[in-house]
């Protein structure tokens, strides 16, 4: 049995436009690619190349139009991502797989503390004490990624981009899971919050994370790569 967090075999993605007669747009063929606990794999290429597509088929965002996707939970358990119930993808979402995307996606007057939090809150119910433990590790957090104490109360809608991907970041990687995707994650990050989440990806490897990453800044993938994907093998012509 194989000790990867990540398998993919054979996997392809297409669109169909619909607003140009069904025609479709190739974008992934015969993606072959396993990543194991403590491995950071960074996608290779420029853009248009499928990257963060990638992600998103194995965070199921986006369904495969070919092959299979396995992730490993911390039980040890595969799940057949292309297969899976909305049931499941909730669970594996929860569980296993954290994702840094370029954006962040939060409800409305939730503040900055309670959206880094969250993570830790499911399954505490009304527990204040775990509740009140949740926040204490949001802090830290807020903390090791400069976001100012005066903030912790707000929204982070109404905060800079800069600010709020290092949100983004500490809620994604605030819960250990066996694999994290990031998605250019230090793209709007000055060179101090950059060399944060430099060790908090490395920091997250060292646990047995499998960590999938793209990166604009080729230097800041080179410090957390342990191999690199070349993303033109994947690539179908129209």
């Amino acid at each position: 049995m194989t000790s990867a967090v990540l398998s993919m075999t054979g996997v392809g993605k297409s669109f169909t436009l619909h607003h140009q007669s069904g025609t479709e747009l190739p974008v992934l063929s015969d993606v072959d690619l396993e990543a194991s606990p403590g491995e950071c794999l960074v996608l290779d290429g420029p853009s248009g190349m499928g990257k963060s597509t990638l992600l998103k088929l194995v965070y199921a965002n986006y369904l495969a139009s070919a092959g299979r996707i396995r992730v490993r939970g911390a039980d040890g358990e595969f799940l057949e991502v292309t297969e899976a119930s909305a049931r499941d993808l909730v669970r594996m979402r929860r569980d296993t797989v954290g994702y840094v995307s370029q954006f962040l996606r939060v409800i409305p007057r939730v503040s900055a503390l309670d959206v880094v939090a969250e993570p830790l809150m499911e399954g505490c119910g009304a527990d204040p004490e775990a509740v009140q433990k949740a926040r204490d590790e949001a802090a830290k957090w807020l903390e090791r990624l400069r976001i100012p104490q005066r903030l912790w109360a707000l929204p982070p809608a109404t905060f800079s981009g800069g600010e709020q991907q290092r949100i983004n970041i500490a809620r994604s990687l605030i819960k250990p899971r066996p694999l994290l995707l990031v998605d250019e994650p230090t793209a709007s990050l000055d060179a101090a919050n950059t060399r944060t989440v430099v060790e908090l990806i490395q920091e997250a490897m060292s646990r047995g994370s499998a960590v999938l990453g793209i990166f604009h800044d080729q230097e800041v993938g080179a410090q957390v790569a342990t191999r690199f994907v070349d993303m033109s093998r994947f690539r179908r012509s129209a």
